[in-house]
């Protein structure tokens, strides 16, 4: 097994189960594979990728892994309304997203002030925020462009 990092280096998927607290399976290397490419991927997404590896794969089984890593905090469940919730790599740190409220394209935000939660809600009611989590709703360009091409 290679030891040298490098940038094109496949992510070690059993050492980042392992460091999870994650007993290694096939079918979790595999969903994990997925979502190194697909950040913002849908559990559908997901299971049509994995089928190709792992035929017979279940959308059950699907949920039941992903579940597993959220519960692990390896994957972060982001649920824009109205979409079916989608699962993404990055954790730990408490970033936002933009959301395409036409195609659904969904990009990361940098939190605005430094660490969690990075935003001070008006009044916390007591209550001791540990993160925050916004979702921008617009026009990505693409769907701009076509909006104006396209007078109503």
């Amino acid at each position: 097994m290679d030891t040298h990092h490098h940038v094109d280096t496949p992510v070690d998927t059993a050492a980042r189960l392992r460091e999870a607290g994650l007993r290694v399976t096939d079918s979790r290397r595999a969903v994990l594979d997925a979502l190194v490419g697909r950040p913002h991927a849908s559990a559908d997404e997901l299971l049509a990728v994995v089928a190709l590896t792992i035929p017979g794969t279940s959308m059950q089984s699907m949920y039941n892994v992903l579940g597993d890593f959220v519960d692990a905090g390896l994957v972060r469940r982001i649920e824009p309304a109205g979409r079916p919730g989608l699962f993404e790599l990055r954790v730990g740190d408490n970033h936002h997203h933009l959301v395409c409220s036409r195609c659904g394209a969904v990009q990361d935000v940098d939190c605005v002030v430094g660490e969690a939660p990075c935003l001070t809600p008006s009044d916390t009611h007591g209550y001791a925020v540990q993160t925050a989590e916004v979702t921008f709703w617009g026009l990505c360009p693409a769907c701009a462009a076509v909006a104006e091409a396209q007078p109503a």
